[in-house]
């Protein structure tokens, strides 16, 4: 749709499909749901990354409403273009070299997080069912969920709009809910080991130097 030479959408649905695409495969590859809570949480992930892409490569939402409610505050002439569409190189004011920090940021948590799930899941997977503490697993219980919140924050770097700044919490909160559960399985299964291992490393965020192992008498 057009109107007085500006284009009221980006209309780039192929790169919408692909870039999603890629994400959400990536994403099911490394976490492999198989329960329905697991689905469930996965069907979050997946509706924030098509958001996410429907916005910067589709139809900009975000943009429409931050234009109705600032009107000619609006600090871009053509706020429906797609060079405009990145809020903080907009709203900030930045040029080119605001973009290119931004997309290094973004790009290396992405990646980061990539890399977590995958040699998380590579772990897991070679332990057929037994309790893995060694690796990456050795600083932090749930390397994966962690790769998935440095994606998610990757991407709310990378373009950020309202759906999805509304969602993140709500994907962090269904995520960190599902590893504790996870968490009680575990220790119904493996006991004062895991209560143990549980004790010593992190959750998510790993110290910088591992805990010393406790004694069986501490708790």
């Amino acid at each position: 749709m057009h109107g007085e030479g500006i284009s009221w959408g980006y209309g780039f649905w192929s790169l919408v499909l692909i870039n999603a695409a890629i994400f959400v495969f990536l994403a099911l590859s490394f976490l492999t749901p198989v329960k329905r809570r697991e689905w469930r949480s996965f069907g979050l992930f997946t509706a924030f990354v098509v958001a996410l892409f429907t916005e910067m490569y589709g139809f900009p939402l975000t943009i429409y409403i931050l234009t109705a409610v600032l009107g000619s505050r609006y600090p871009a002439l053509n706020p429906f273009s797609h060079a405009s569409g990145h809020l903080w190189i907009t709203l900030l004011g930045g040029g080119a070299w605001m973009s290119v920090i931004i997309h290094l940021i973004s790009n290396g948590l992405m990646v980061g997080g990539l890399l977590l799930m995958g040699v998380g899941w590579r772990r897991i997977h070679a332990a057929r069912g037994e309790l893995v503490t060694d690796g990456l697993y050795a600083w932090m219980r749930h390397p994966q969920y962690t790769g998935l919140y440095l994606i998610s924050v990757g991407m709310l770097v990378q373009w950020p709009t309202i759906v999805t700044v509304a969602t993140w919490p709500a994907l962090l909160l269904i995520y960190s809910r599902l590893a504790r559960r996870e968490e009680r399985e575990a220790e119904a299964q493996f006991g004062d080991v895991y209560r143990a291992y549980r004790a010593r490393v992190p959750m998510f965020v790993p110290r910088l130097t591992r805990a010393p192992e406790p004694r069986w008498s501490e708790r």
